[in-house]
């Protein structure tokens, strides 16, 4: 059995997540205050009480996910001796996959993913950007109806999650656009996204240079265990390759189909989604049935993935 860590971006937080298993592990609620100590507010109390509206805003949706995927893998590590062969992390998740395989320090990691989230919340004035997932269309297909609303605005393919799941971004008249002809051309689904940033589009690209700046003053080191990346769909061979991976991700497709398949080309059979949420497991199994995919976020999952394991 050949095992990869992934860790979930944005969408799977929610009030109260990882509440089960901080009352078994000190480890989660130790990571949060970590976090805390840098951000300057209470970050548990924040995922723990809400209110959710606050939660969701992008520059502490990232820190709160950031930091529940790194509180579960904290709690792995204490339980078992096993280690996964690759990491990987979906859009703001490869920010959690750096820290658990040691290529950046997890207090310089909850600074840098607030202040990314801050640019890209500036990078676009609310209302004028959004994001919408396309159900059951091919991805030439889906690229095919956002050239034709091109006309309205930016509108891009920009996570290509499973075969007939992709995610769209851009201007909100663009995508709105899009997802009208997605539609027309036969899509099971197309729907707005509740999010306000379109993340990983062309808009992004200033975001992406004042990114790059401060990855710059990051201290960066290769991996232990390998990460693979969303944007290339590769792994880093110097610190420097890392921060332009980690800027270019800014405005590029997460391609995860991709990066799975690579994992499995690598002789991966079973991937753990290490932090709130199934929805990359969920994914797995969409992209291809035969993988293993194990949630990992309370005390019964817990449990299961160390019998999966043997640890």
């Amino acid at each position: 059995m050949s095992v990869a860590f992934v860790f979930p971006g944005q969408g799977s937080q929610s009030v109260g997540m990882l509440a089960e298993l901080a009352e078994q592990h000190t480890e989660v609620i130790s990571t949060f205050k970590q976090a805390s100590d840098v951000l300057g507010y209470d970050l548990w109390d924040l995922v723990q009480n809400g209110p959710e509206a606050q939660l969701n805003e992008t520059a502490r949706t990232q820190p709160a996910m950031l930091s529940a995927g790194i509180a579960v893998w904290r709690v792995w590590q204490k339980h078992a001796d096993f280690q996964p062969a690759y990491m990987a992390g979906h859009s703001l998740g490869e920010y959690s996959a750096l820290v658990a395989s040691g290529a950046l320090q997890f207090e310089d990691a909850v600074k840098l993913v607030e202040q990314r989230g801050q640019l890209m919340q500036a990078a676009v004035p609310a209302g004028e950007g959004a994001m919408a997932a396309v159900l059951g269309l091919a991805d030439a297909d889906v690229e095919a109806v956002c050239q034709q609303a091109a006309a309205e605005g930016v509108v891009e393919a920009v996570n290509y999650n499973a075969p007939g799941q992709v995610v769209i971004a851009g201007h909100k008249k663009a995508v709105e656009k899009a997802t009208e002809l997605a539609q027309e051309n036969g899509a099971k689904r197309a729907m707005l996204l509740p999010v306000s940033v379109p993340s990983h589009c062309e808009l992004m690209q200033g975001a992406a240079e004042k990114l790059a700046e401060l990855l710059k003053n990051t201290q960066i080191q290769l991996p232990d265990t390998p990460v693979v990346h969303n944007a290339s769909v590769t792994i880093s061979e110097s610190a420097d390759e890392i921060r332009k991976q980690l800027a270019n991700q800014l405005y590029s497709p997460v391609r995860w189909v991709e990066s799975v398949q690579w994992l499995q080309q690598q002789g991966v059979d079973t991937l753990v989604e290490c932090g709130p949420g199934k929805v990359l497991a969920g994914l797995a199994r969409r992209i291809d049935k035969s993988l293993n995919a194990q949630p990992l976020f309370d005390l019964k999952t817990l449990d299961k993935t160390r019998e999966l394991s043997g640890a």
